[in-house]
C-alpha cells in the first residue's frame, strides 16, 4: 500500500518526502482532533477491576501506609 501511494506521489524523492511527511502529520492531526475522542468513551479504560490495597499483595501502597512490601 505505501509502495502505491509512493509511486503515484508527483516529484522527485525530496519533494515526495515532504508531501508524506504533510499527509502523514495530517492524518495524525485527523486522528487526534476527530477520532479518538470520538472512540474514547467506547473504550472500556475506566473499567477497573482493582479492589484496593487492603488485599494481599499491596505492594507500594502498603509500604507507603507503613507496612511491609
Amino acid at each position: 500500500m505505501y509502495g502505491w501511494i509512493w509511486r503515484h506521489l508527483p516529484g522527485n524523492v525530496y519533494v515526495r518526502a515532504l508531501i508524506s511527511a504533510v499527509l502523514v502529520t495530517g492524518v495524525v492531526f485527523l486522528l487526534f482532533q476527530y477520532v479518538f475522542p470520538w472512540a474514547e468513551p467506547l473504550l472500556p479504560f475506566n473499567d477497573v477491576t482493582v479492589d484496593g490495597a487492603a488485599g494481599r499483595g499491596a505492594g507500594i501502597a502498603g509500604a507507603v501506609a507503613g507496612g511491609t512490601a
